[in-house]
């Protein structure tokens, strides 16, 4: 189950559950559209991949009890700033190379 994660992982920006600034890696690394598009230039520091938009989980419960009531998001936080030096080591290697291809 998706966690979906409270804040951006590098700038510590508020991302709640139906946030659609929040962007996502395949691992569930979490950061915000402006962290994505600015400081990380598409590339996910934990990893190397890139980053869809998060999905927001439905407040209501439309079917079968999967909503945000029964599948709450985690308030656990992951703040790690990025260290802007082996990023930028990071997206030299593989910033050119397109996402799907990594």
């Amino acid at each position: 189950m998706l966690e979906l994660r409270p804040t951006c992982e590098h700038c510590n920006k508020p991302l709640p559950p139906a946030s659609t600034e929040a962007r996502i890696c395949s691992f569930e690394c979490t950061f915000c559209r402006d962290c994505v598009e600015g400081a990380l230039q598409g590339v996910c520091p934990n990893c190397g991949g890139g980053f869809v938009p998060r999905p927001v989980r439905p407040v209501h419960d439309w079917k079968n009890g999967n909503f945000l009531g029964r599948h709450p998001a985690t308030a656990r936080i992951t703040h790690k700033p990025v260290d802007a030096v082996a990023h930028r080591e990071l997206v030299g290697r593989v910033g050119a190379i397109a996402p799907h291809a990594r």
